[in-house]
């Protein structure tokens, strides 16, 4: 499944919050997560823990497809 993520980096603490389908439904994405992070985006540490992160909070592995470099991202969960 893919879905969309808007990542805030060097927040001071992880939470994976998902935005209500009334907010966001965009054809072809389960849905949209604002995740909040520790490390700040730079050499990809941003970016290793959003899939540490997301992976805990789905049980699955998880890629990231899109926005290596952006704050939104778009990402693949796998079944």
């Amino acid at each position: 499944m893919l879905i969309r993520v808007k990542v805030k980096s060097h927040s001071g603490e992880q939470s994976v919050e998902r935005i209500p389908d009334e907010l966001f439904s965009e054809e072809g994405y389960e849905g949209l997560y604002f995740v909040k992070l520790k490390d700040a985006p730079e050499g990809g540490a941003a970016n290793m823990e959003l899939l540490k992160v997301l992976s805990k909070h789905f049980g699955k592995e998880v890629k990231i497809k899109s926005g290596y470099i952006s704050r939104k991202k778009v990402v693949e969960v796998f079944e």
